[in-house]
């Protein structure tokens, strides 16, 4: 097969995503809050050096 026609092949078969954008998004998200959260958990009360 050539890439032409495996590139058109590829443009013209598109379909839903397989997971959803936004629960990918929600769950980088929560992972990302919840280490924020850790990290001013962890480190706070400290003096600075």
């Amino acid at each position: 097969m050539s890439f032409n026609a495996l590139s058109i092949a590829a443009a013209e078969s598109h379909g839903d995503p397989a997971i959803h954008p936004y629960l990918v998004g929600a769950l980088t998200l929560a992972i990302l809050l919840g280490l924020l959260l850790a990290l001013v958990t962890f480190g706070g009360g400290r003096e600075h050096s």
